[in-house]
């Protein structure tokens, strides 16, 4: 396994659609693995191939229960909405309140090429639609409502609602 080079915001493998993966071979199990010791070595909780200049349809995510990789995701369905701060390690030090789907459900294949069908709500769903995005070439920032401030992260209060957040990104706050 290696630790990869992040392609950093400005590369124009981050704004195209990535490639289908047609079979898992012995250089894609590497690639997976790869991204997984990539993903760690930077304390990220998911990665895409085009962050690490393959333009393939691959993510890997691990909220601290171990990875889950997919390859050729597609979300299939989505309800309910949710504003929180995302980060990204393609752009570093920059956080941005983003609109997500509450819950998804995606398929797509494991890394033995076996199909998986599963349902994510919350911070996992977040991840998740964060990572496919790459594979379509979108960034956070695209999606953005407004900049967060680093003190936004650490803050104990209640968070802003998301019609509040919507206001303050249409007045340009």
């Amino acid at each position: 396994m290696a630790v990869l080079p992040i392609i950093k915001i400005g590369d124009p493998i981050l704004q195209v659609r990535a490639q289908e993966v047609s079979r898992i071979t012995k250089k894609i199990s590497k690639l997976i693995d790869d991204m997984i010791e990539t993903m760690n070595d930077a304390n990220g909780i998911g990665l895409a191939a085009p962050q690490v200049g393959v333009s393939q349809r691959i993510i890997v995510v691990d909220l601290g229960e171990g990875p889950v990789v997919l390859i050729n995701p597609v979300i299939q369905g989505a309800q309910g909405e949710e504003i929180d701060v995302e980060g990204c390690l393609s752009i570093p030090e920059r956080w941005v309140y983003v609109k997500r789907a509450a819950e998804i459900e995606v398929t797509g294949q494991n890394e033995k090429g076996k199909p998986v069908r599963l349902t994510a709500e919350g911070y996992f769903a977040r991840a998740l639609q964060h990572e496919i995005d790459h594979l379509d070439g979108i960034l956070m920032l695209d999606r953005s409502l407004g900049e967060a401030e680093f003190e936004d992260l650490e803050e104990e209060e209640e968070p802003a609602s998301p019609e509040e957040l919507e206001n303050q990104a249409e007045a340009g706050e």
